[in-house]
């Protein structure tokens, strides 16, 4: 349901794990179409790289209230390896979307796996597994609930 509209949600996925980051996707994209919101994919090299994607999305409109998408589902993954690359990864990414989702007041749900294993992050990813996919969706869609609440109850 790659279209576009005032429910849909961009889809910003790290690539560098992809068996994961597909498997990520499926779940987000099932929870997606079981609401029937649109949404569009677009791909990044790695976790690190989602939140200044997404900065640039809100710098150009193109997500926020008034964009072409009201909220983001980030998607990827870190796995531990044997340097603090990992922690700063994981650490950054993490942060950077916190803030984005603060400062702009935008719907994102946070959907980037830090694991130790690659068996670890596929069972955390995988739709018949824990699904995370899947709950970044549904935190997103439940931010812009809450969204929609607050801007019909100003309104009043």
């Amino acid at each position: 349901m790659a279209r576009k509209g005032p429910n849909s949600v961009l889809i910003i996925e790290a690539r560098f794990y992809e068996d994961i980051a597909d498997e990520l996707a499926r779940g987000a994209i099932a929870e997606l179409d079981s609401h029937q919101v649109a949404y569009e994919r677009l791909a990044v090299p790695g976790s690190l790289e989602i939140a200044p994607a997404l900065s640039l999305a809100l710098a150009n409109g193109f997500v926020g209230r008034a964009g072409r998408h009201r909220g983001c589902i980030a998607l990827g993954c870190v796995i531990r390896g044997q340097t603090t690359h990992y922690d700063i990864v994981a650490r950054e990414s993490s942060a950077g979307l916190h803030q984005l989702a603060v400062q702009h007041a935008v719907p994102i749900g946070f959907g980037i796996l830090t694991c130790d294993s690659f068996e670890q992050a596929w069972e955390r990813a995988s739709v018949d597994g824990r699904n995370k996919g899947g709950d970044a969706a549904r935190a997103c869609l439940t931010l812009m609930r809450l969204e929609q609440h607050f801007s019909s109850a100003s309104r009043r």
